[in-house]
Formats: C-alpha cells, structure tokens, sequence
C-alpha cells in the first residue's frame, strides 16, 4: 500500500472543505444551562430525588451529572433528559421498526418478556428510575419503551434475525449485525510518554448519531464514577467509550456480520454498565462481560489501565472469545474480527476483502501505528480519528473507507452492514483520552464529524430523494470543537 506523511493528508483534508460543506464559524464554543421542556414537572429544587443533579451544555454536547442511589440515578437521567429521551426513542422506533419489519409492540414485548428478567436488580432499579424521571415531565414513554431504547441495538440486529429463524418466519428481512466505529489504545514504547492513549470515533447513523451527544458523569453509590459519551435514555454508554474512577478505560468496536444470540443470557447493555462501574482491572471487565454473554451488540473492546500501564484487546463472539494483552504495544479496531475462531463460528465476515471499510481501516490503522511510533499521544489521536486516506484506493477521500467516515458520499454504500450508497451516516463523534487525562477524571470530545465536516439535510435530500422517509427527524449534523471535560465540572 502506498504511504502518506499524515501531515500532508491533513493539508489535503482543510483543502476539501468546501466539499464536504464545512463550516468553520459553526465550530464555536457553546456554554449554557437548560433544561428540558417536555411536559410540567416538579420544580427541581424541590424534588428530594434531584439533589445534586444538574445538566449543561457546551460544545454541542450535554453534560449530565447524576448521583445517588439506582433509582435516584435513573429518576435525574429521565427529568433532566426527558425531551431528549422522547425524541431519542422516536428515532430508534423509526430505524429499528423499519428495519427489521416488526411494529413496536414485537419490541415492547421482547423488551418485556425477553430482557428485562434478566436486567440484573440494580439497573432495573435505574431503569425504573428513568421511567418515573419522565413520567414527571409528561412523556409518554412507557416502562417498555424504556428498556427497548437500551437494547436498541440488541433488538433489532441480533435478536430478530435469531427469532425469525426460530419462528421460519418467511418474510424475514436480510438483517446484518452493525459493524461501525474506529479505535486504537497503545501504550509503552508507542507513545509519547508511555503511557497509555486510547481514542475512538462512533459510526452511526446520522439520524441517531445527531441525537449521540451526551457526556454523562455518574457518581453511583456502590461501583466506581463513571465519566462517558452516551445516547439519551440508555445506561450503558452503548458506543462505548468511558472511562473509571479506578483507571481503567474503556471503548470498542463492532464485530461485522456477526450472527448468534443466547435467549438465556444477560442483556448486553447492562453488562457494559457493570463492567464500566466495577471493574478495577482487566480481569474484571472480562469476567463481567462474559458472564450471561447474551451474543447481543458483540464487540472488540479496547481496554487500558492506566494504573499498570498494561491494554488489551478483548474480542467477544458468542460460541468463542479471546484476549490479548501487552504493556508495550497497540490494538486497534475498525470492525473486524482477528481471532480465527471467533471468525469461523461467530461470523461470516471475509477478513481478505481490503476493499471493505473493516478491513481499509484496518490496514491504515496498521500504517499509522507504525508511523507513528513513539510519537502517539492525545493530539495525535485527535488527528488519526480526522484521517480520510482511502488504502484502498491509494488517495486522500472522505468515504466509508475512511476513518473519519462519510457514508453520505460514498457511491458504494457497505455491503457488509447493508448500507446501500449514499447511506447518511458515518463518524458521529471522537473521543480521546490518556493515562494522565484518566487519572484526573477527564477526557478531550468533538461532537459531528472528527474532521469537523458538517452534514446538511436539505442538499443531501434534494440529492438523494429516496432517503427522505428519515427527513421528518433527520436533522444536520454541525460539527463543534475538541472540547474537554472533566468529572465533577460545571458550568
């Protein structure tokens, strides 16, 4: 493959500006306080259950922080979200029932029956709490509502396709497992300061990646405090990427075209929650995921702990796993499985195929390591997750092989994950975060694209008319700035 300087293909992304419709002026830092309008509530200085609660905004993000016991914790999240939360579940009902075919009552019900007996007390408790939070602002959601927003993943990619064979249903839609996000963590001899650095950027959507904007800092009871990027009404980050009061940091990268799911075993969304709040080591996080593996929303985690200075790369199939640990190295994701097990029983992915986004992200990932070595530190990680050189067509190109994506522009669409060309969605956010940062409680975000690209409804419609079932809540999606935030801040 030919190799660039990633100074230059930077000079060659501010280049493209005009093309992808950026908007510097837009990219402003933004400071208020709100609160959300839906319905009439409590006034929150009254509600014994708000207590040290509170919400800002700023860089396009919300910042959420939330304390207290489970239900305390879910009632804050529910009141002080509650309109994003109800608009947040609009669009996932939108995707997930036009998707897969089924209407909304197949997902309360498998929300119901399927799921929540296996919410360990604990969330069901916070989930609860979510429920109430918006029950006091007038939102009506109901309690199936909720807990289906938390396993919108699960549901609607690995739970349907498994139920639809069990029933031989005929009409069964094709469904393929997502299989967006691009990541790295390294550590030792890779980095500036050897150290750990670890950096991931969400590939979505852009109808729910636009919603994909809170920060929240949870300060819980029992468990460690969690600092994480998240979606409105979920208690788990669900792109995952956070990181523990304990050092440990967290984030991953979906498993393409993966199949399976255990209908005996633990949601997905709340074993990350667990693994986030109580791991105090990597041993931890493993043993927490895979205990009740459920096979929903499988992952390659990325994971550090900065106390030991020790990552490692833990990859979770349903009938297979593995891990792979150093302390003077680098992992990267970019939605392909490596382990040959993993990929012969859990998959159907082809591993060879460079000219798939996985895999040409894979091998740029792989050039920018070694490039880079010994060199790699939050600044850079900024840079590598706003990178758009294309490997497989050997040139600078903002498209689905990119890792900043852009599946907005690409004729090709991803036949892996059923993106058909010119699908609007791609990299959503970026986040970066290193030892020091995590030590103190803090990580760097930017809200939109990491390259700063902004995406605008009107053009991409009149361009792409057959997208316009979504334009009733697609909205544009403006980049803001490399903003950081720390556990504890206010406004």
């Amino acid at each position: 493959m030919q190799r660039r300087e990633f100074s230059k293909g930077l000079l060659k992304i501010a280049g493209a500006g005009a093309l992808l419709g950026w908007a510097g002026n837009r990219l402003r830092e933004e400071t208020s306080f709100a609160m959300p309008s839906a319905g009439v509530g409590a006034n929150p200085s009254s509600n014994p259950r708000l207590k040290g609660a509170y919400r800002f905004s700023r860089g396009r993000w919300v910042y959420v922080h939330l304390e207290g016991t489970p239900s305390e914790i879910g009632f804050q999240h529910g009141y002080l979200l509650a309109s994003e939360i109800n608009d947040a579940f609009q669009s996932v009902a939108l995707t997930n029932c036009r998707g897969t075919g089924k209407n909304k009552e197949f997902f309360r019900r498998a929300a119901r029956e399927m799921l929540w007996p296996k919410v360990e007390p604990e969330y069901q408790e916070e989930i609860e709490g979510i429920y109430k939070g918006l029950q006091a602002r007038g939102v009506a959601m109901s309690l199936d509502d909720v807990i289906w927003l938390n396993a919108m993943e699960e549901l609607a990619d690995y739970y349907v396709p498994w139920y639809d064979a069990q029933h031989k249903v005929a009409e069964a839609r094709p469904i393929l497992s997502p299989g967006n996000c691009s990541a790295f963590v390294a550590t030792g001899s890779w980095t500036h300061d050897r150290g750990i650095v670890i950096a991931h950027n969400t590939w979505t959507s852009y109808l729910h990646g636009e919603r994909w904007n809170m920060i929240f800092d949870i300060v819980p009871r029992r468990g460690y405090r969690i600092l994480m990027d998240g979606f409105p009404g979920i208690i788990a980050s669900d792109d995952d990427f956070g990181i523990n009061s304990n050092g440990i940091m967290i984030t991953e990268t979906t498993i393409t075209q993966f199949k399976g799911w255990n209908p005996d075993g633990k949601p997905e969304f709340s074993r990350a929650r667990k693994a986030m709040q109580y791991s105090s080591s990597i041993d931890d996080y493993v043993r927490i995921m895979l205990d009740g593996n459920n096979g929903g929303y499988a992952n390659d985690w990325l994971l550090g702990d900065c106390k030991t200075g020790e990552i490692a790369q833990f990859e979770l199939g349903l009938k297979a796993w593995r891990v792979w640990r150093t302390r003077d190295g680098y992992f990267v994701g970019s939605n392909f499985a490596r382990d040959p097990k993993v990929l012969a029983e859990d998959t159907t992915f082809n591993p060879n195929d460079l000219s798939s986004s996985p895999n040409a992200r894979r091998v740029r990932w792989e050039q920018l390591m070694k490039q880079h070595k010994g060199q790699i530190d939050v600044h850079r990680g900024q840079q590598f997750l706003s990178d758009h050189y294309d490997t497989w067509q050997r040139k600078e190109e903002a498209n689905e092989r990119t890792l900043c994506g852009h599946g907005d522009l690409s004729p090709r669409g991803v036949k892996v994950w059923d993106w058909a060309p010119y699908y609007p969605g791609g990299s959503i956010t970026g986040k970066v975060a290193d030892s020091q940062m995590t030590r103190e409680m803090s990580f760097i975000a930017r809200r939109g694209h990491p390259c700063g690209g902004d995406f605008l409804v009107q053009p991409f419609l009149e361009k792409h008319p057959h997208y316009a079932w979504q334009k009733p809540l697609l909205r544009d999606m403006l980049a803001g700035p490399w903003t950081v935030f720390k556990s504890g801040e206010k406004v």
